[in-house]
Order: structure tokens, then sequence, then C-alpha cells
């Protein structure tokens, strides 16, 4: 489990197919306080690692999860910068909301402008899953909680501010960006709960 809240941006520097994807993400974690099997969302990306040494890991990717996220069919390009997020410890500060690492798809940005010293973006998600995206609500892109301001059809809004935009890899986001998206778990089950009546 994760919070959403970016603790570090790692830099895709190796990217190799052999079966499954292998990718090495370069990162400032000390990686001897981080175990073979541990869990790391990249990008909002539930992976493990599976070799790690000083300042870097690396991942095996499956042809379902290339599927399903923007990693796509060739894999995130060298020099990829993807939010980084080591999963919750008991104990830890819930800064976010709740976020498993199972990205159900993909919005697209349709629209980004400034407001302010914010920056406004504006998504296309799938009608499948806009269904589950509610004013005021959460959601996880690439992996960071953020708030839903508002709601049309199958778009949705939400600001960024300068801070997030400094601390993860929002400051490279451009209109035609495709990003992952993880529905929040508590809208989820409110809208099962609708339909069983």
């Amino acid at each position: 489990m994760f919070t959403g809240i970016i603790t570090d941006i790692g830099t895709v520097t190796r990217s190799d197919m052999r079966g499954d994807l292998r990718a090495r993400i370069a990162c400032s974690y000390d990686m001897q306080g981080v175990d073979l099997g541990a869990s790391i969302a990249c990008d909002g990306v539930c992976l493990t690692v599976v070799a790690k040494g000083e300042g870097w890991f690396d991942v095996d990717i499956s042809a379902e999860t290339m599927a399903k996220t923007n990693i796509g069919p060739d894999g995130w390009p060298l020099g990829r910068r993807v939010n980084l997020e080591r999963a919750l410890k008991l104990g830890d500060e819930l800064g976010g909301h709740i976020v498993s690492g199972h990205v159900d798809g993909v919005a697209q940005v349709v629209e980004a402008r400034p407001e302010g010293d914010s920056l406004r973006l504006t998504f296309e998600a799938p009608p499948e899953l806009a269904r589950f995206i509610a004013p005021k609500g959460s959601v996880a892109l690439n992996g960071t909680s953020l708030t839903v301001n508002e709601v049309a059809g199958n778009r949705f809004g939400v600001n960024l501010i300068p801070h997030t935009r400094e601390v993860t890899n929002w400051g490279d986001v451009a209109q035609g960006d495709v990003v992952n998206l993880e529905i929040d778990t508590l809208a989820r089950y409110v809208a099962r709960l609708a339909e069983a009546g």
C-alpha cells in the first residue's frame, strides 16, 4: 500500500526486453535499507525490486502491466523521470489517500493552463473509469494523490501547486501526455454498493 505522496523522482537508465521488460531506475534512496522483493510505486505502478545497487534498483515489468499503463509496449524511454514512493510502513503518516499501486488504466491530458501560481490540468478518462471520479474526491495520477476539482462527463480537472510540480515529475507535463490513473478504492466500493441497491 502507498499514500500517493511522492518521495523521490527516479530516472530510467536501462531497459532490456528479456521475456519481461527489465528496467533500471536511478534514485536517491539509500538502497541498503531497501530489501530485494520490496515494492516501490513507479509512476503509480507497484513494482518489485529484483536487483539493486548504490543509487539504483531494477524491476521486471510484465506484458500485462505494460499494456494497462503508460509504460506502453516498448517500455519507458531512457532518461524518463518517474515518480517514486516506497511502500507504506505501519505507523507512517497517511498524507494522501490509500493507493494500491494497481493502475486501473490511463487518462490523457487534454488541457494544461496556468491559474495563478498553479497549473490547471484537464484529463479525459475512459468511460468505465470516469464514473468513479467525483468532485472533491481523490485520484492517483502517475502515483500522485490529487484532489479532483470538477467533473464533466469523461473529463475531470485538478490543480497542481508549485510545490507538487517541483518534487514530482509533474513539472514535465504537457498537453497530450498519457498518465497512469488509479481510482480511489472507496469510490469503487461506494459505486458497487449503489449498483447492488
